[in-house]
């Protein structure tokens, strides 16, 4: 018998739950995402809570953060390389829909979370 191979991650997908009233976490979230991204990883970023508004044109400016890099960069980096997807249930609560959000910006819920974050060479991180 064969020991399991142990390849690493070769997708990430994060979540992302704060806004700008918790700029390090929300901050972290997007770097590594965006750090990831620029090391070859396959990334999808999800915006839930109050991170749900960074997916608003012009909301990036909300979070500004001493010694990081800014939000509205992380975000175009996300967007041209990865998936950024805000939470549909999220959006609803406030009250944005598809026209609202950025350009390459996808809504989809749990089930698409959940299929993500089981596919084989995952792995999940929640900020």
């Amino acid at each position: 018998m064969s020991a399991p191979s142990s390849t690493p991650s070769q997708r990430l997908v994060i979540k992302s739950t704060a806004g700008a009233g918790a700029p390090e976490t929300t901050n972290q979230a997007f770097t590594v995402a965006a750090t990831a991204l620029a090391a070859g990883v396959e990334v999808s970023l999800w915006l839930t809570g109050d991170s749900t508004f960074f997916a608003v044109p012009g909301r990036a400016g909300d979070l500004v953060l001493e010694h990081a890099a800014p939000m509205a960069e992380l975000i175009e980096a996300i967007i041209e390389a990865g998936t950024l997807t805000v939470c549909t249930q999220c959006a609803v609560r406030r009250g944005l829909t598809q026209a609202d959000l950025l350009p390459g910006v996808r809504i989809a819920g749990a089930p698409k979370f959940v299929e993500e974050i089981m596919a084989p060479g995952t792995q999940a991180l929640v900020y």
